[in-house]
């Protein structure tokens, strides 16, 4: 019976709201909040992965993953624009049904330099998703014959008419950058997921779409002295009914900034106004960087069943050494 009520709270939440994946390091899922964040950072060519497991305690575990690589594409000798693209891939599980959702999408920008401290960068994202479950290991409660369970007995259950959606993907963005030097910046961004909404009921008769999901989100990155670094930053996401907000702060400490062998320790925390903290630790080491935070939520639902999870990410950036050929356009960014 309580795998029972489990299922039908998971349909019922995927019915009514269908939300998205979501991380609380949002901006180290850069691809995942906005398509027109594709190619904005100090580098040519970008590798992120991203993982989190929530709810490991309670009978609807959660897991997520993210991959995405985006590189930037210079036209040749120009000085006031670039090109960027890139290629995400999301998976997601809840649940004893294991209801899954996966997808990957093909983003591509373009950035207008203005001058050399602001920059803004439009995005779109196109791709395919699919969503299913597996019935296979729930069990039922008119499976009880008294004594134990007998999975020989029917379910009862109204069929679904598929066990699988699949649909189409589409998202556009825009970005807003402001630089005074490499350590001093700010990012301000907007997009909109699910532009066109398309239909991913179970039943061949209801008339259920994915709703589009807006996102407001701001990272600025302030130098406050030669080895210490401030990072604030805040997200809004609203998607039907439900909303999101986030608002955090890190502590950038350079331990070492010989060119070749740099190191730095980031230690922060952020709040979900879903009544949830969590604290991050980071380490980068020249062009990669490791993060791990932990959510705590501090509901009276998850005290009692920890119903918080440990994320983690991880980002390597190539910089291709200048071609004679091509004119390096912004040299900060």
């Amino acid at each position: 019976m309580k795998r029972l009520l489990t299922l039908l709270f998971v349909f019922s939440v995927f019915a009514a709201y269908s939300q998205d994946i979501h991380y609380s390091q949002f901006y180290n899922a850069p691809l995942v909040m906005n398509p027109a964040n594709t190619g904005i950072f100090n580098g040519d060519k970008r590798i992120l992965l991203s993982y989190k497991d929530q709810w490991s305690s309670v009978p609807v575990p959660w897991k997520t993953f993210t991959g995405s690589y985006d590189m930037k594409f210079y036209p040749e000798n120009s000085v006031d624009h670039f090109f960027s693209g890139g290629l995400v891939f999301n998976y997601d599980r809840q649940g004893a049904s294991k209801l899954s959702t996966s997808n990957i999408n093909l983003t591509g920008s373009y950035t207008r330099i203005l001058n050399s401290n602001n920059l803004f960068t439009v995005g779109v994202a196109l791709g395919y998703a699919t969503r299913g479950f597996n019935s296979d290991d729930l069990t039922w409660d008119r499976q009880w014959n008294g004594v134990a369970l007998d999975r020989g007995l029917t379910s009862g259950e109204v069929n679904l008419s598929a066990d699988r959606v699949s649909f189409f993907e589409n998202a556009i963005g825009a970005n807003y950058r402001w630089q005074k030097s490499s350590r001093t910046n700010l990012d301000l961004g907007v997009s909109v997921f699910h532009l066109i909404e398309p239909k991913v009921a179970f039943f061949a008769g209801d008339d259920i779409s994915l709703e589009k999901r807006v996102t407001l989100s701001g990272v600025g990155n302030f130098q406050m002295g030669e080895s210490f670094d401030i990072q604030l930053h805040g997200l809004a996401q609203f998607q039907g009914g439900p909303s999101e907000y986030i608002i955090g702060a890190l502590g950038k400490f350079y331990l070492d900034n010989t060119p070749g062998s740099e190191w730095q320790l980031h230690v922060g925390a952020g709040f979900r106004t879903k009544k949830a903290l969590y604290p991050t630790v980071a380490i980068q080491h020249k062009n990669m960087y490791v993060s791990a935070s932990y959510d705590i939520g501090l509901s009276e639902f998850n005290k009692e069943h920890s119903g918080g999870g440990i994320e983690l990410h991880f980002r390597y950036i190539w910089a291709n050494p200048p071609s004679p050929k091509r004119v390096k356009v912004c040299p900060i960014f």
